[in-house]
């Protein structure tokens, strides 16, 4: 994932790839950097592998330590199995 970009709108980060239903720290990883190229009052839907289960288990934690001023909320599971979690900025 590009560290370079800053999201001026709300977007989707994918992180269903073999290289994340591996690690599931990189998704914790790759979810950070997402959530910080997210532009204020927009958001970032984050695409997560099926692999890792409900993202409540591992993610929501960590990204509200992270920061102090977003909402965490889980959208849905996609059809693939993946989970979608919707971080407002």
């Amino acid at each position: 994932m590009s560290q370079e970009t800053t999201h001026d709108t709300s977007w989707s980060a994918n992180l269903e790839g073999p290289d994340h239903a591996a690690s599931r720290e990189l998704v914790v990883e790759e979810s950070v950097a997402a959530v910080e190229r997210t532009a204020p009052g927009t958001h970032v839907n984050l695409v997560t592998h099926g692999d890792h289960g409900h993202p409540e288990a591992y993610l929501y934690d960590e990204l509200r330590e992270r920061f102090d001023d977003v909402t965490v909320e889980y959208v849905d599971q996609c059809g693939c199995g993946g989970y979608v979690t919707r971080v407002h900025v």
